[in-house]
């Protein structure tokens, strides 16, 4: 086995922070205190995932304040900007213990400026701040096969990188902070607006007397072929199965409001990702709110044309 190289060698020893263990966070950090070598503490108003992630090592950090002294790297893995807010702005917030030493990683989907200003307000204190947003399953935060979408200056980048590797396999750098953000509000706008699509023609098949397994089969094997055709589409839809334990619909309409807050700051108009948003509302006002997003099909499978 070859030597680690002197960055490796920096990151090994510098302790890692996690907030935030829930269905995406506990197996990233899983990751993390598996392969790093580093000490990684654990923080989470819940106590299952981290008496599950002591086994591996994860120390429980009993508040921000102790993890922010006894971790230089943080990563956060919570559901919405709201909650990144809380955790960084409140009374014991990330924002009153962050020193230079510190770099703090923001691995969900916020919206784009709200990134921004934090940034400029650790900054502040002299402490760094990336945008890293992941993408993909949680069986690919599992097997550390996920996508991450960084927004960081260069130096960041580069210092991030080999410690992102550990739980992805797929890293781009986007540009400085909010650029990955913005592609990852992105990609999640085209998700939705193909699960859509895939929702109206699955019903439309229905109607029109033919196996919808058969449908989706068909189209796997021609253009139509796509990442949410085979997961989004084949896993859940024509099972019809959407669990609690997933990417739920009110979390997928968070993602689409801030794709629209995005094109309104640009100035330009989404009417596919208006027809997605106002889907996912259907779903959330028909009791779906916390099932599995692709729950939209039962919208569409609702609707008569009048």
């Amino acid at each position: 086995m070859g030597q680690a190289g002197p960055n490796e060698r920096e990151l090994a020893m510098a302790a890692i922070g996690f907030i935030g263990l829930g269905v995406m966070g506990e197996p990233i950090c899983r990751n993390l205190a598996r392969k790093s070598g580093a000490t990684v503490f654990g923080f989470d108003r819940a106590d299952a995932p981290l008496e599950r992630l002591a086994e591996v090592g994860v120390i429980r950090a009993a508040s921000l304040a102790e993890l922010a002294r006894e971790a230089e790297l943080i990563f956060m893995a919570l559901p919405s900007g709201k909650h990144v807010q809380a955790v960084c702005d409140g009374d014991d917030g990330l924002l009153r213990h962050v020193e230079a030493r510190h770099t703090i990683v923001d691995l969900g989907t916020s919206p784009v400026q709200a990134s921004r200003e934090l940034a400029a307000r650790f900054a502040a204190k002299g402490a760094a701040f990336a945008d890293a947003p992941i993408a993909r399953t949680r069986q690919a935060a599992e097997d550390g096969t996920l996508s991450v979408m960084v927004g960081a200056d260069a130096a960041t980048f580069e210092r991030l990188r080999p410690l992102i590797a550990l739980f992805a396999t797929d890293i781009t750098h986007c540009g400085g902070v909010g650029a990955g953000q913005v592609v990852k509000i992105l990609n999640n706008m085209v998700l939705m607006q193909t699960v859509v699509a895939l929702g109206e023609a699955l019903e439309t098949a229905k109607r029109a007397g033919l196996d919808p397994k058969l449908l989706f089969e068909t189209l796997a094997k021609g253009s139509a072929d796509s990442f949410a055709l085979r997961n989004h589409g084949m896993k859940a839809m024509l099972p019809d199965t959407f669990p609690e334990r997933a990417f739920s619909t009110e979390y997928a309409r968070k993602d689409i409001g801030y794709a629209l807050d995005l094109a309104r700051s640009v100035q330009i108009d989404l009417p596919g990702a208006e027809l997605a948003d106002r889907r996912l509302g259907e779903a959330i006002e028909a009791g779906y709110g916390n099932l599995y997003w692709p729950v939209l099909a039962r919208v569409i499978a609702a609707s008569r044309k009048t």
